[in-house]
């Protein structure tokens, strides 16, 4: 799992995208163990403990480069009751685990807004927590390995074209780390342009504001 963010918003979001990111590995933990494996379980993965998900290199490329990821979560799928539909599953319990957090931080918002409550830090707070869960979710359901959106079309593939399924899994890491690395060096970025009308719509629909 992969999330870029801007630099300025580090510094008072790193809780709030820890947060993000550990739920987003327990949804898949949890999925997994719910589906008949506990590999995830056994390892310590089925815990909100950022410390039991985040990988050292990639939190120290969220603090100095901007993007990053957490370790992703084993699953044995000679465990699962039903495989291929069940690995599709695990998949999408992440990017769903975020949608679920930028869903009740919007409502937070719409319900706070005009109330003593909301002064201008719990705004901001909401807003970014809302924006980094909304893309963390869009961006993990991107059809690229190692993405989770992957995993989903993989399953959904395979039986159909597994030659494309199988030159996927071989080349898309490139392709993400190269379009990643051509938007942070140019600032202009592929991804940003698949991404920004899914990230606009959801935050419309969750916090009623457009970005």
């Amino acid at each position: 799992m992969l999330f870029r963010m801007p630099m300025e918003a580090l510094v008072l979001l790193i809780p709030a995208l820890l947060f993000a990111l550990s739920f987003h590995e327990f949804a898949h933990a949890w999925m997994a163990h719910r589906l008949g494996d506990n590999t995830a379980a056994r390892m310590g993965r089925l815990t909100l403990n950022p410390l039991n998900h985040l990988d050292p290199m990639g939190s120290m490329m969220i603090l100095f480069v901007g993007f990053g990821w957490a370790k992703p979560v084993p699953v044995d799928s000679r465990n699962l009751y039903h495989p291929r539909t069940d690995m599709m599953k695990i998949a999408f319990a992440g990017p769903a685990s975020n949608l679920l957090l930028a869903l009740v931080s919007g409502l937070l918002i719409r319900f706070l807004d005009g109330t003593p409550f909301m002064t201008q830090t719990i705004f901001t707070l909401l807003f970014y927590f809302a924006q980094i869960n909304t893309a963390l979710a869009v961006f993990n359901m991107l059809p690229i390995p190692p993405l989770d959106g992957s995993q989903i079309f993989s399953g959904m593939m395979v039986r159909r074209n597994p030659e494309l399924v199988m030159k996927m899994q071989m080349y898309g890491p490139q392709v993400l780390f190269g379009l990643i690395l051509v938007g942070y060096f140019t600032k202009v970025s592929i991804l940003w342009m698949l991404m920004g009308p899914f990230v606009s719509f959801f935050m419309l629909l969750f916090a009623g504001i457009s970005i």
